[in-house]
């Protein structure tokens, strides 16, 4: 029992760490001109994470796991590490641009594009594993992956209309002077 109250604890230590992290970044960003891009999806990931962390609370608290599981959960969170590291003060919760601020090309993102996706799918799946909970760890990552899907369509047209060319009859457009 003081194994698993330990293991949650830290998962859900870690989650709050994480929160408090972006939100950081994420006043820096706007601070620097920076604006949010697509939907507010993140606003409905962190309700999943509460959500499933309650709920392994729950279910879980009593339960004997399983160490291979563990483990593998361990490493996912050491990937997610180095990615968090690697974005820096780039790392949010949300999708921010700060115009003229280039996007990491480095590992891990010239191999995924959004790597911390995949990861938390992962997670979301293995930790409920590691005690037993497979139908609990396959509905919250399915229900994520929607989630992503929902979020990376919106990020794709927000980003995308920020390449596009200003249109003619945009204000900011110096039109030719009329012959």
């Amino acid at each position: 029992m003081w194994s698993n109250i330990i293991l949650l604890g830290l998962a859900t230590l870690q989650r709050l760490a994480e929160f408090v992290i972006a939100k950081r970044n994420t006043k820096k960003l706007l601070a620097k001109g920076g604006f949010a891009v697509g939907p507010p999806a993140h606003i409905a990931m962190i309700v999943l994470h509460v959500i499933w962390l309650a709920g392994l609370w729950y279910l879980a608290w009593n339960l004997t796991f399983d160490w291979n599981w563990i483990f593998a959960y361990i490493a996912l969170e050491a990937a997610r590490g180095w990615i968090v590291a690697a974005l820096g003060s780039q790392w949010t919760t949300r999708i921010i641009v700060v115009p003229g601020e280039k996007f990491e090309d480095e590992k891990p993102f010239n191999t995924f594009r959004e790597p911390n996706y995949i990861i938390i799918a992962a997670e979301l799946f293995i930790l409920p594993m590691a005690y037993g909970l497979w139908w609990y760890g396959a509905a919250f990552a399915a229900v994520y992956v929607a989630l992503v899907y929902w979020r990376w369509t919106g990020e794709n047209k927000g980003l995308a209309s920020l390449r596009e060319p200003p249109h003619m009859t945009s204000p900011n457009v110096d039109l030719p002077p009329e012959a």
